[in-house]
Parts: structure tokens; C-alpha cells; sequence
């Protein structure tokens, strides 16, 4: 039977009190403090203020329109009803700033988060990152991370003057690591921030250390997990991964879709409204942690899933990783990489840059952003192309198999 609490009568009566008295939370971070590396450029007015400005750069981005084919969970299934990276980051906007909205916070800043958080990830889910992860350490010793690849994408591929507090809550965003507690960090300027990101290239476990600067950041951060959990249930029912939801426990949220996110967000705003940070109480917490753990063992690591991407898809992006490196060491300009990537980056950077071109960059990272941007049909129909002959391949479930 499902669930759903509510704020407490005290807290409701508190927040109507201080909407009518037109209180501003001390802690959201104002449009003002907006800081650019370019502060010259993009000055906000009555019609486009701070941080819409980078809503709208980060929703007109090259990439932005290739959430919609990347994989969630699920990546396999001809099945439009199972969730893409287009719907998750949506939801995480959405159920960010219902939070944000009851605790004062701005909007604005959350929304751009949200929606530019994954625009670095790779095709193939958190499959894909792995692999990807693995060969570019190989070749490099440096690691690849989603998150760290997404401030990439808008900080350096196609760098649009995108603010620290977004760029900084799109690094920290990392929803593999619940906290009880998030109390956002200290952040200066540009060069810290920098140094944050080369750590992540070069220790493994940076990215486990990163919290968010702001309390925006920090309410995306946790309303990443909020946005899966109960999706990826109703998804894996979909794809018949599982039948119902009997082997997940009925702990302090719920199990459901509808009543994890409904009761999160309650419990989310009953321990942190009028607070400088973000919090859970302990029972949500190990619910949260456990609710987690049941995931990764019913649905990511299932056998059914996991053989698919460890016999295929690693052994296709090892393929196509090597071959595209091979054009770009031998300068082989009529290559995919540099007809459907490099032109393509180059002509996107050529409106607002006047830098060093795309393709004189390290050629490790230039086949890491091209593999990362990728959509799912893309990489598959990239691997048919170059190796049609090849001896790995993905077969789709189609819309109508087991009629």
C-alpha cells in the first residue's frame, strides 16, 4: 500500500508566514554573484537575468539534442516508454525545483544544473562510461568521468561562458554518492575549480570528494538519486527485467516511483528549511542507501544486462577507440572523426572562438569527446561502418518480439 507524507502542520504554517512577510532565504545564491570567466560578455537584463542565460546556452548546445537517445538504464529495447537521459534530466529539474521553490533557493541556477549534468555522458549508461574510462586510461593514465566530461563539453569543447556556480554544481553532481548531510564547499574563482577538475583526470578517487559550492548545487546533486531510483524500477518492470517490486524493501520512502519522490522531497525540506545546507534524517538515509543497494543488485548488475555490454559493447568501443585513433595519429582528414566530429565541433566553435583550432588538441581527448557524444544507434551504426565485417554486434529487441 502506498505511502505519501507531508510537511508537518508547524513547518507549512512556518513557510506561509514567511511567504507572506516576503522573507528571502539568506543562503540561495542571488543572481548577482554570478561569477563568469568572462565577465565582459553576457550581462543579464529584465528578459534574459543570470542564470537564465545559461539555461538557454546549455538547452541550445550542439549536444543537447542527443539526450535523446542515450541510454538510461536500458539499452536495448526498441521500447519508447523506457526513460532516456532527455526525461532523466527533466525529472531531476523538475523535482529540484519543487525543492528549491518551497526552500527559498534560485530556480534559475537549479534548473541550469540539472539539465546540463549529463550532457557529457556516454551512450550505453554507466556501461559505457566504464569502458570509455578503461581505454582512455590505458592510453593516458588519465581517468574518464561523465561528470567531469560534461563541464568539458560546455567549458571546453564549445566553451559558452557558462558560470562557475553551474559549471561547479554540473562537476559535483556525481549522484553515485548519497550523503546525509550536503554543506556546500568553498569556491573562489576559476582557478581553484580548474585544479578540481585536473584532479579528477588524475586520481581515481576525486571525484568521491566533490560537494557543490551552493545549496542549488547541492539539491540537484541529491535529486539525481531521487529521479532513478523509483524510475529504473518502473523501467526494469517494462523491460520485464522484473515482474513486480516484491524484492524491495518497504523502508522509510516507499517503493514506488510516485512515493520515493513525493517522500524524499518532504523529508528533504522538513530538515532543511531555513538551514545552510541539505539534509536527510537518519531513517531516510538508510533507506536511501539501501534502496540504492537493492537497485544495483535487481536491475545494473543484473546477468541479463551486464553479459550484453561486457561480451559486446566493451569489446565494439575498445574497437572503435583504436581505429579512430589511428586516423586522427595518421592525419587522415577524410576520415568519420574528423568529417562527423572535428568539422562539426569546429564549425559549431567558429560563431564565438577565436582560440587554436579543435583538432591541434591531444588526440586521446578528441577521440574521448567524439565516442562521449555519442547516441546509442549512433555508436552501433559507427561500429557497422568500420567494421562491417566485424565480429561484435548489438541485437535490439524489437517493439513486436513475444507477440
Amino acid at each position: 500500500m502506498s505511502r505519501y507524507h507531508k510537511l508537518s502542520k508547524e513547518l507549512q504554517e512556518r513557510i506561509i508566514e514567511d511567504r507572506k512577510e516576503q522573507k528571502i532565504n539568506p543562503y540561495r545564491t542571488n543572481d548577482r554573484q554570478i561569477i563568469r570567466e568572462n565577465p565582459k560578455w553576457d550581462k543579464a537584463n529584465l528578459w534574459r537575468p543570470a542564470f537564465v542565460r545559461d539555461v538557454e546556452k546549455i538547452i541550445h548546445s550542439p549536444y543537447y539534442n542527443r539526450y535523446a537517445d542515450k541510454t538510461q538504464v536500458f539499452s536495448f529495447l526498441a521500447n519508447d516508454d523506457i526513460t532516456r537521459r532527455a526525461l532523466h534530466v527533466q525529472l531531476v529539474s523538475r523535482i529540484a525545483r519543487n525543492i528549491g521553490s518551497i526552500l527559498g533557493l534560485n530556480c534559475d541556477l537549479i534548473e541550469a544544473i540539472a539539465l546540463g549534468h549529463d550532457i557529457g555522458h556516454t551512450p550505453f549508461g554507466h556501461a559505457g562510461e566504464r569502458y570509455l574510462n578503461e581505454k582512455y586510461h590505458e592510453k593516458t593514465g588519465r581517468f574518464f568521468n561523465h561528470n567531469v566530461q560534461s563541464v568539458r563539453v560546455l567549458h571546453g569543447v564549445f566553451p559558452r561562458n557558462i558560470s562557475l556556480q553551474v559549471l561547479d554544481g554540473i562537476l559535483c553532481h556525481n549522484g553515485e554518492f548519497e550523503l546525509k548531510e550536503y554543506r556546500p564547499s568553498v569556491l573562489k574563482d576559476f582557478e581553484q575549480f580548474n585544479q578540481k577538475i585536473e584532479e579528477c583526470y588524475v586520481d581515481a578517487a576525486a571525484i568521491k570528494k566533490l560537494i557543490p559550492s551552493t545549496l542549488e548545487g547541492c539539491v540537484v546533486r541529491i535529486c539525481d538519486m531521487i529521479a532513478y531510483l523509483g524510475k529504473d524500477r518502473q523501467d526494469a518492470r517494462k523491460a520485464k527485467l522484473l515482474q513486480d517490486s516484491s524484492m524491495f524493501t518497504e523502508g522509510e520512502m516507499g517503493i514506488e516511483n510516485a512515493e520515493i519522490i513525493n517522500n524524499l522531497i518532504v523529508n528533504i525540506v522538513e530538515n532543511s528549511y531555513g538551514k545552510d545546507y541539505i539534509q536527510l534524517d537518519q531513517p531516510y538515509y538508510e533507506a536511501l542507501k539501501l534502496a540504492k543497494q537493492e537497485n544495483y543488485r535487481e536491475i545494473y548488475c543484473n546477468e541479463a544486462i551486464d553479459s550484453i555490454y561486457e561480451n559486446n559493447v566493451g569489446p565494439m568501443i575498445g574497437e572503435v577507440y583504436e581505429m579512430l585513433l589511428h586516423d586522427l595519429q595518421e592525419k587522415r582528414t577524410d576520415s568519420i572523426i574528423y568529417k562527423h566530429h572535428i568539422e562539426f565541433v569546429e564549425e559549431a566553435r567558429s560563431y564565438y572562438l577565436e582560440e587554436h583550432p579543435y583538432r591541434e588538441e591531444e588526440e586521446n581527448q578528441i577521440v574521448v569527446d567524439y565516442i562521449a557524444s555519442m547516441t546509442d544507434d549512433y555508436f552501433v551504426d559507427l561500429y557497422q561502418y568500420l567494421f562491417p565485417d566485424g565480429k561484435y554486434h548489438v541485437d535490439y529487441v524489437s517493439y513486436f518480439e513475444g507477440q
